[in-house]
């Protein structure tokens, strides 16, 4: 049982103003794992006015210090890596085999990241007469979702710290315990008081508090669209920047010189990732109509080797989702698509009969999916792949880029350069070609409706500064 009964405001955990708290839920038992107070818009005027008198000496801290910060934190991570993977596992649902990399692994390596980048980040360069200075903006408030919790964490507040700005963070209230032990590493590296502060509580209370506040120079939000629509309508009443990485549903594009055992079996695996909980999920598996039948049988099988289960054994691939109301929404969407005509290949909506306890849903396969249908529309945030029959290729740019979103993409081809002209009119903010690596170092975000700004790398501190210039 992780207790939290303080925030982090100022250098000190302190009470909140409030007299509430929040139950967290351990996703795969559906039983209360920890405990975190519930924080009030006072708490974030408190956290918002510690950051402001903090900011003016952390902005003019040398870069050296700012990198040696960071290096500490990133060791520290390492260093509670099990604890936090465990946390995070019982939180989210993610199988512990999984969360040990990409839950932990992965976020210590971008704070390590801007470690370095922030040496090397041109902060002033000479253009002619005048001198152009990138300054920290000022505070920034970073609101986190629950499905990457970390990795989110660290996406924002590494880049705004290397900055030299000062944050206030609102983690999800639904994974939260992660983000007081990375509070608890930040206030082991001796970082100054106000530099860093979190505030937990609920969305509608202290998410709204922290982006309408009118000392706050830039958000920074993670989360649904629906949701940062909101961001944005508060934060535009002082005219603050706003970064936003919202929803996806991209696409697959297959085409019909691809090897698809491979292509077909990665895309099952692409969207079934944490559960289908993730933003870049590809959830839209577009193939020649010729090769419908085949792609079927193919990702059938794949989805099926899912085993579904306890994210503390080995052999479990795919946990639950993240809670009751999450479980819901995906069955209602596999409803909707079953009645709208979509044939159902595997999995379905009701719950797997051994798991009685846990917000389990059954890895999930549609066929004969149209464009127009609810399910090649809207982001279900589940594991459940819809196969879209395409014409030919100009059909299949098409029917990527019927979406209000732009996140992320696939393409697989035989042909380097056909893929490559196919990835290019494709509007996302990410392409792989045939399984391409992830890279941290490249940046993150969305066209269209999946938000604006980019995360990670020096694209990520970019973010953070404002530009000046000096003539002389």
């Amino acid at each position: 049982m992780h207790t939290y009964t303080e925030l982090y405001i100022n250098g000190r955990w302190v009470p909140s103003t409030g007299a509430g708290s929040i139950e967290v839920l351990n996703a795969s038992t559906e039983e209360v794992m920890g405990l975190i107070p519930e924080g009030i818009p006072k708490d974030i005027d408190t956290a918002v006015e510690a950051a402001v008198a903090a900011f003016d000496k952390w902005s003019a801290t040398s870069l050296d210090k700012r990198s040696e910060f960071l290096r500490d934190l990133a060791d520290g991570m390492t260093r509670r890596a099990d604890e936090i993977a465990t946390t995070i596992a019982g939180e989210v649902g993610m199988p512990i085999k999984l969360s040990r990399v990409v839950q932990v692994a992965d976020a210590a390596e971008v704070v390590a990241s801007y470690a370095e980048i922030v040496k090397s980040f041109p902060f002033e360069e000479q253009v002619g007469n005048s001198l152009i200075v990138r300054e920290p903006v000022g505070v920034v408030g970073c609101i986190t979702p629950w499905n990457y919790p970390l990795f989110q964490i660290v996406s924002k507040v590494a880049p705004a710290l290397g900055a030299g700005c000062t944050v206030v963070l609102k983690p999800s209230e639904v994974a939260p315990l992660n983000a007081f032990i990375f509070t608890e590493l930040v206030d082991e590296t001796g970082l100054p008081p106000g530099v860093f502060n979190l505030v937990s509580g609920t969305g509608s209370i202290v998410g709204e508090a922290l982006a309408a506040h009118p000392d706050v120079a830039a958000v920074s939000f993670t989360g649904s669209t629906r949701v940062g629509r909101r961001v944005s309508e508060l934060a535009s009443a002082t005219i603050k920047r706003v970064s936003l990485e919202l929803g996806g549903k991209s696409a697959n594009v297959i085409l019909d010189d691809a090897d698809f055992e491979q292509a077909v079996t990665y895309g099952v695996g692409k969207c079934f990732l944490n559960s289908g909980q993730n933003c870049g999920a590809l959830s839209r598996m577009l193939v020649p109509r010729a090769r419908h039948d085949e792609t079927v049988k193919i990702a059938k099988r794949a989805a099926e080797g899912y085993m579904v289960g306890d994210p503390f054994q080995d052999e479990t691939s795919l946990g639950p989702l993240i809670s009751d109301v999450q479980r819901e929404r995906v069955r209602n969407y596999v409803r909707k698509g079953i009645d709208e005509g979509a044939t159902l290949v595997t999995g379905g909506a009701d719950a797997p009969t051994e798991l009685p306890r846990g917000y389990y849903v059954k890895p999930t396969v549609f066929a004969n999916v149209r464009s127009d249908m609810t399910i090649a529309q809207e982001e279900i945030f589940g594991p459940v792949l819809a196969i879209i029959p395409y014409e030919d290729e100009e059909d299949a740019v098409r029917i990527a880029n019927d979406s209000i979103y732009g996140l992320c993409g696939a393409i697989w081809s035989n042909d380097p350069e056909r893929a490559m002209r196919m990835a290019q009119r494709i509007r996302t903010g990410q392409v792989d070609i045939n399984g391409g690596s992830p890279n941290r170092m490249a940046p993150f975000g969305g066209f269209k409706q999946s938000g604006r700004g980019r995360e990670l790398g020096h694209y990520g501190l970019e973010e953070f500064v404002e530009l000046k210039a000096i003539q002389r």
